[in-house]
């Protein structure tokens, strides 16, 4: 069966990426998400997926745990070694505690024993796509609070922090040995550039870039 092009497109739609060596369960797996209506697209091997797949795309993995040479662990590893975060979806016949553990530690959405039920693989993974399409429009959030907050002189940093931790204009002004008058111009000049129309608006920007 015909791989889908997975490099990135002008599309943001998901992909489900498929890793396993038996080629009846790829053929299948691609089979369920073409009717499903889900972008898929599969591999023999871990070394296939990580030459021909965009791994900084929207979507997850969904990976057989045993395969020769490169297991789904080693594939789990390597993506996190590279800075991708799609999420990670195990299938397996040979189900262990300590092998779960450690794939749940690193990051796994979930983990599917063989035989099983397609609906329930297809809510592992309309689950693990909602969890990347948030994180993705957190990442996004962040990067453009970001970009705002580097816009702030270092006495606009000073007024912010103080502001959002509740200061009063008042008190602002003792703690920075400026006059309160000041303190307001700055406290305008900051929610100017963050674009914020309401306190609570420059707290929740304030309390996301604690992240960087």
């Amino acid at each position: 069966m015909q791989n889908a092009s997975v490099k990135a497109e002008a599309t943001a739609e998901p992909i489900v990426y498929v890793v396993d060596d038996d080629e009846n369960m790829r053929d299948a797996l691609l089979d369920l998400f073409m009717v499903t209506k889900r972008r898929a697209s599969a591999f023999a091997c871990g070394s296939e997926f990580f030459r021909i797949a965009d791994t900084a795309a929207a979507g997850c993995v969904v990976v057989d745990l045993r395969m020769p040479g490169e297991t789904g662990l080693d594939l789990q590893d390597r993506l996190i070694s590279i800075g991708s975060k799609l999420p990670v979806i195990f299938l397996t016949a040979f189900a262990d505690i300590p092998t779960s553990v450690r794939a749940m530690k690193a990051g796994a959405t979930d983990f599917i024993t063989k035989p099983f039920a397609n609906q329930d693989l297809l809510q592992a993974v309309e689950h693990a796509i909602e969890l990347d399409t948030r994180r993705r429009n957190t990442d996004a959030e962040f990067e453009r609070v970001k970009s705002l907050a580097q816009t702030l002189t270092p006495r606009e940093r000073e007024v912010m922090a103080a502001v959002v931790s509740g200061l009063m204009n008042k008190q602002v002004a003792y703690e920075l040995g400026i006059s309160e008058m000041t303190v307001k111009l700055h406290r305008m000049s900051v929610m100017r550039k963050m674009q914020s129309r309401s306190l609570p608006d420059l707290v929740r920007k304030a309390e996301l870039l604690q992240r960087d």
